[in-house]
């Protein structure tokens, strides 16, 4: 710090405090001077310092500033305008809007000033940032009465206010009205309303008002433009979000920065344009714009979450060759790429680097365990939550949901139920993910007693009973052909704060129709319907498939007719399924008028479809239309399957044209479709007898 004359002045002393770039030894060097004899501060001094603090974003510099207007109010230093908003702006970056107020009442008697427009409109966007509305629309009331005069700043707040109101019917009387009392609104004015309607999702509005700043001969600026990218590809909307970016390159008054291509590149990622996202990166380099964490991280989380993890690399490699460091969120996208695609050695090798340069948190041990559980590597993912442990990092609620879970789908489960109690022992309290990942495990395996405790666990642990866990207990119960059991847990689900869901009452109608209670099945549906809820094409095809399978295809033809009626248009599992249930029973003239009316919905036939058909003609030994719906397989550019093939060689050896089911045999090997075990069974039957 430096040292001061012994004759001191406040040119010297502002030179000294200039030359100071640490707040704290220019607040060090401003105290000192403070107790120099025979020198007393002016305003250009206190200015200067409140400046310097102000502008800090350390909050513990805010009593000195309490500290120094008290000592100018003592010492009766008449300072301007611009050192009264100096504190009135620190105080309310800080979020200590009172405190902004305060100063600004006392204006007079602290600083010998009166407040101008400034001030009014600093105060004023700080009751709007800090979103007390109410009291920025009654400061405004104030402001008038005092006879201060409005400027553009002041209706750019009150647009920023009407914004964030949601009134941008109001915002937009207001640009209006600016204009025509010639008081022409700037690039903020319309940026402010454009940033409003955007996060609020009305892009086609703000398109409107973007458009208007040309005709109005105002040109937009990047902000502007950044701000329509990012809303259009944010929704999935990449025809706009592209055509916005187009104008922005070819515009001759603005040009994109690094905020676009960030913008650009993760809007493309979220779009799936990953080849787009990579041409822009290469497109940034060329233009020497500078890349930063940000690009980089986005680009190899959206390669990896596609699996191009070759890609993610390049990007990985090229960031390291200009000097930006990795941090833990980049290590981390690149590690989750790793074990995506089961690249496990190059996991274990970054995993080393990223220690080395001390960029493992929480979520990177999280990552890796969750990779490993994936490829089924347990003993090495137990080896990292020890090591997570060892070096001293606190495991969150997700670390023991990813621990839990991957130990029940490996087949752990008694190890994870370990884990579990030894928590509890512990008092942590588990997070319902940990416990519902016991839960289905137990249902998974017929455990229904322990997994209905589990589930009391939960509840009693204060864990947010999801729908998810709930389902699973409920298939477990009609998986163990406890139906009763099921339909009580269900009754009981909105009392334990667990509304059902579509997928609840699906999960319950297939268990109804399978056991052949389709009186109870069809109540389910007529439930959902009161409580509001929509059945889907599932609920729908759980029904029609319990039906058919029980040989009441009448019935499910019925079901179909008012599905229909009812403005439905079904889908090809739907038709399928009663296709199926009309060729078991014979009735192919209906399955094939059904197959014909598949046009009308504007369902196309797949695959199953033709294979349903084929099957039906071949069991009533009409051996000519199943050859024709073969030809349909072909004409429509399907690829026959192993399925298909069995079909037509069970078909042909039943009517005894087994010369036939070889040719058809040897097109199976020659397309490279592997006979199975049920292949071989239909040749050899066929030939031992006949």
């Amino acid at each position: 710090m430096a040292m001061l004359p012994k004759k001191l002045s406040p040119k010297s002393l502002l030179k000294l405090l200039k030359s100071e770039k640490n707040p704290n030894a220019a607040l060090s060097l401003f105290d000192i001077a403070s107790q120099h004899p025979n020198y007393t501060h002016d305003a250009i001094i206190f200015h200067h310092i409140l400046r310097k603090l102000s502008l800090s974003s350390d909050p513990r510099f805010l009593p000195h500033m309490t500290r120094i207007v008290d000592m100018i109010q003592t010492q009766k230093c008449l300072c301007s305008e611009d050192v009264a908003l100096t504190v009135i702006k620190g105080y309310a970056k800080n979020s200590m809007v009172d405190k902004a107020m305060e100063i600004f009442q006392n204006m007079k008697n602290i600083f010998g000033c009166a407040p101008g427009v400034r001030s009014f409109n600093t105060l004023l966007n700080a009751f709007v940032v800090s979103n007390q509305l109410s009291r920025a629309e009654l400061f405004f009331k104030y402001f008038r009465t005092m006879g201060v005069s409005p400027n553009l700043e002041t209706y750019n707040v009150l647009i920023k206010l009407a914004c964030k109101m949601r009134q941008f019917d109001k915002a937009k009387e207001l640009l209006d009205w600016m204009w025509e009392s010639n008081l022409k609104p700037d690039v903020y004015s319309y940026g402010t309303l454009i940033n409003g309607l955007a996060k609020n999702g009305h892009l086609d509005k703000s398109l409107e008002v973007f458009d208007e700043m040309f005709e109005r001969g105002l040109y937009p600026d990047v902000t502007c433009y950044n701000i329509l990218i990012d809303g259009f590809l944010k929704i999935g909307d990449y025809d706009n979000g592209k055509k916005i970016w187009e104008r922005l390159i070819s515009g001759s008054n603005v040009y994109p920065n690094v905020v676009s291509y960030n913008v650009m590149i993760n809007g493309l990622c979220r779009c799936g344009k990953f080849n787009e996202g990579l041409e822009l990166w290469d497109r940034m380099k060329k233009n020497a714009q500078k890349m930063d964490l940000f690009t980089c991280s986005t680009l190899i989380h959206g390669l990896c979450e596609l699996g191009n993890v070759n890609g993610a690399e390049r990007i990985f490699k090229e960031m390291i060759e200009t000097g930006l460091s990795p941090d833990v969120v980049v290590y981390g996208a690149l590690l989750n790429g790793y074990c995506k695609v089961g690249e496990i050695k190059k996991c274990f090798e970054l995993w080393e680097v990223m220690r080395k340069e001390d960029c493992c948190n929480v979520t990177s041990y999280n990552i890796l365990m969750r990779g490993l559980f994936e490829n089924q590597m347990v003993d090495e993912a137990i080896s990292i939550w020890k090591l997570m442990n060892e070096n001293g990092v606190v495991a969150d609620s997700i670390s023991y949901g990813i621990l839990i879970q991957g130990l029940c789908k490996n087949g752990y489960l008694n190890k994870a139920l370990k884990v579990l109690q030894a928590e509890n022992e512990g008092e942590r309290c588990m997070d319902s993910y940990a416990y519902s990942s016991i839960v289905k495990g137990l249902c998974r395996e017929g455990r229904l007693d322990e997994a209905t405790s589990m589930f009391d666990l939960m509840a009693k642990e204060g864990c947010t009973l999801s729908s998810h866990v709930c389902n699973a207990l409920i298939n477990g119960f009609i998986r163990a052909s406890k139906i009763e059991d099921a339909l009580r847990f269900f009754g009981e689900m909105s009392s334990r704060n667990c509304s059902p869901t579509v997928v609840t009452y699906n999960v319950l109608i297939d268990g109804l129709c399978k056991a052949e209670r389709f009186g109870d099945a069809y109540k389910l549906v007529e439930d959902m319907l009161q409580k509001g809820w929509t059945p889907d094409m599932i609920t729908y095809s759980l029904l029609m498939d319990g039906l058919c399978q029980s040989k009441k295809v009448d019935l499910a033809l019925k079901l179909l007719s008012q599905i229909v009626s009812k403005g439905f248009k079904p889908d090809v599992t739907m038709v399928n399924i009663i296709i199926h249930g009309l060729c078991s029973t014979g009735n192919l003239e209906n399955a094939l008028q059904l197959f014909l009316s598949m046009s009308q919905w504007k369902c196309l036939p797949n695959l199953v479809t033709y294979n349903t058909l084929m099957e039906g003609f071949y069991k009533a030994r009409d051996c000519k239309n199943a050859s024709a719906v073969w030809a349909l397989i072909l004409r429509g550019g399907f690829q026959p399957d192993i399925i298909s093939y069995n079909i037509t060689l069970k078909g042909l050896c039943s009517c005894h044209r087994m010369s036939d089911a070889m040719l058809f045999f040897n097109d199976a090997l020659n397309r490279k479709i592997r006979p199975t075990a049920i292949t071989w069974n239909i040749l050899v039957r066929a030939v031992i007898y006949g």
